[in-house]
């Protein structure tokens, strides 16, 4: 604790520079993340619905709903593969 007494005037501020440093840096990577992960598709919201919901939504949310619906379950087996791919080339001696 003397020691920190004894420092110059001034010094925290760099512990502050440091810190907001280490901040941005991690929210940059953050965002970069959600980026390459489709974390900011505004089209999410449709894939709670279902064929059975087509009686509580407008014909044009319906088609978009489905649209969407499609569109992920083209993603999921494309990653799947890539998944699949992946563990093979690992299991190889």
């Amino acid at each position: 604790m003397d020691y920190i007494n004894k420092l110059p005037d001034g010094w925290t501020i760099y512990v502050w520079l440091i810190a907001g440093a280490m901040i941005i840096v991690t929210v940059v990577f953050a965002i970069r993340w959600a980026i390459r992960n489709d974390q900011f598709d505004e089209d999410i919201k449709y894939l709670v619905f279902d064929k059975d919901d087509k009686d509580k939504m407008s014909p044009a949310d319906f088609s978009k709903s489905q649209q969407v619906l499609k569109e992920q379950m083209e993603k999921r087996e494309r990653f799947l593969i890539m998944k699949n791919k992946d563990k093979k080339a690992h299991d190889r001696p």
